[in-house]
């Protein structure tokens, strides 16, 4: 089994669908917006013709027809099922307001709100509320209308519609099963709704951050009136605008009801191989002064893990581009019980590339450092500062292992001598491999010059 995973552009999300598989496809997207097509069992003549439907929480001003033979001519739609909206439509009428028990009540008239006033039956104003309202049955929206003017170009016998709601999100969830040499690895898709009822639904779900535009009017107003959870203020993209994103497809249809999750794997369970390293951050400062420290607390090892990704290795774990989400690492204990090792986000990745999660702190392997030496000279506008470091590293562990001791600061700075090769990852990180034997130790000694 292998999900269907596209490259599309945002052109393609304009293409006339006027024939589905089933009468409503849903696009997930992972900030929480939800592109709702939808294919209404409505006789649409030919001409100008008025239709009324129920469809729901809905953008208005994102609606639009699926049809290139039939346009929108005029929209209206209320979807404010929240109190404080109906209490809006309420003004200028009598209002029953229960005051404890149902026999104890009292009618007031509704004056206004922001701020509410109320009219007593003495003639007094007051601005609390004198009771819980009981609205009248006109008053209420209980599931959102939708008025459409339509100018068709032939008789149609559905009503093709595309729309944005919100109250849906996905995550990517992942499990690694460390074995001796290699991983087993599962992916899903978890779907989780919490306004959104739709039975018999084609899913698709969108990975990327797609651009979203900033609200030109009272947000709050906004999303009281689509009736549905607001968005996080995070959730609006705008430090990346990308032209193409992934499209999963998960197969066949899913009946999604609020506070349902449900979970659809994204490919068939690989075997991979994967590689363990025990990481030591170095202590510059990444900008400005290099500071004389003297002895420093025990620093902490991470312990990473990285999984390989071959692309044609012959399972979808290579292949397929893994949408962001949260995976988790397990490995057995001597009774052969798994037990959780580590878990860490996962961003967006491709296919082909590696995924490296960072599982905590090693328990076994400890490292302090110590400045041993610490001068500095001023020429012109810099400082040149000259420092030596011990790091002695221990392992209590019944196993060799290397450590990667790494140093990492922006500027003009130079390893001068290193007990242990230096190696230069890229113009801001040098790397140091320390070789620590089993129930051993090992010092590394190296000079750093820097200028600010």
């Amino acid at each position: 089994m292998r999900m269907l995973a596209t490259l599309i552009g945002l052109g393609a999300l304009a293409t006339p669908l006027v024939a589905q598989s089933s009468p409503t496809s849903l696009t997930i997207y992972n900030d929480g917006r939800v592109l709702v097509r939808r294919s209404v069992p409505e006789p649409v003549p030919r001409g100008v013709s008025t239709h009324r439907m129920a469809l729901g929480a809905l953008d208005l001003s994102t609606l639009f027809s699926l049809d290139p033979t039939v346009v929108i001519t005029g929209a209206s739609y209320d979807g404010a099922t929240d109190m404080q909206s109906v209490l809006r439509r309420s003004i200028g009428r009598l209002l029953t307001f229960r005051r404890g028990s149902a026999t104890n009540t009292v009618e007031a008239k509704v004056l206004g709100v922001d701020p509410e006033r109320y009219e007593m039956p003495d003639g007094t104003i007051t601005f609390n509320m004198p009771g819980t309202p009981q609205f009248p049955r006109d008053l209420v929206v209980i599931n959102p209308v939708v008025r459409l003017d339509v100018d068709s170009r032939r008789n149609r016998e559905q009503l093709n519609l595309g729309y944005f709601t919100s109250g849906g999100s996905w995550q990517a969830s992942y499990q690694a099963i460390l074995g001796g040499d290699d991983a087993r690895v599962l992916g899903s898709a978890v779907v989780a709704v919490d306004r959104l009822n739709v039975e018999g639904a084609s899913v698709q779900l969108l990975a990327g951050s797609v651009g979203r535009a900033a609200p030109m009017r009272d947000e709050s107003r906004f999303q009281r009136r689509m009736a549905v959870g607001a968005f996080e203020e995070g959730a609006i993209a705008t430090e990346e605008r990308v032209g193409e994103f992934h499209l999963y497809t998960l197969p066949g249809t899913l009946d999604l009801a609020p506070g349902v999750e449900t979970s659809t794997a994204l490919f068939d369970p690989a075997t991979t191989a994967y590689e363990r390293r025990y990481v030591l951050r170095g202590v510059m400062p990444y900008r400005g002064p290099l500071p004389q420290v003297g002895e420093m607390p025990e620093s902490p090892v991470e312990v990473r893990y990285t999984l390989t990704r071959e692309r044609g290795g012959g399972n979808d774990f290579g292949d397929t581009p893994l949408p962001g989400g949260v995976i988790r690492l397990y490995q057995a204990d001597e009774a052969g019980r798994l037990q959780l090792i580590g878990e860490a986000n996962l961003r967006h990745t491709a296919a082909g590339s590696d995924v490296t999660v960072s599982a905590g702190l090693a328990f076994d392997i400890t490292a302090k450092r110590v400045q041993t030496s610490y001068t500095t000279v001023k020429r012109g506008r810099y400082t040149y500062a000259t420092a030596d470091y011990e790091v002695r590293l221990s392992n209590a562990t019944d196993q060799d292992v290397t450590v990667d001791v790494l140093e990492e600061r922006f500027g003009e700075w130079s390893v001068l001598e290193s007990s242990v090769a230096a190696e230069k990852l890229s113009s801001t990180v040098t790397r140091f491999l320390v070789p620590v034997p089993a129930e051993g130790n090992a010092v590394l000694t190296y000079q750093l010059r820097v200028r600010w």
